[in-house]
């Protein structure tokens, strides 16, 4: 996947509502993943992050790790399951609950 919108977008959106927005001049912009209830998570995302693939997926790894944690997952299934896709293709966490 190229775009980096669409995947970020990819990787979030069948959880949550994903919106993007330019926060800065330096291409920096804002990730707000919002449910039901409200804004979940909230994340900077810089321009070389979003410009680098592996740094990109590092980040939203990071988000889902993150949000994991926050639902009461186990953090060694949790990374297991986002370390083991080397391709880096969109992984959804569902099902991991202790």
């Amino acid at each position: 996947m190229n775009n980096p919108f669409d995947q970020i977008s990819a990787a979030f959106a069948p959880e949550y509502r994903v919106n993007l927005s330019i926060e800065r001049l330096d291409g920096s912009i804002m990730l707000t993943l919002s449910d039901d209830a409200g804004a979940v998570a909230k994340r900077l995302i810089t321009q070389a992050q979003r410009n680098d693939p592996v740094r990109l997926q590092r980040v939203i790894d990071s988000i889902r790790l993150g949000l994991a944690i926050e639902l009461g997952q186990n953090p060694l299934q949790v990374l297991a399951a986002l370390t083991r896709d080397s391709r880096h293709e969109p992984r959804h966490l569902a099902g991991l609950a202790n």
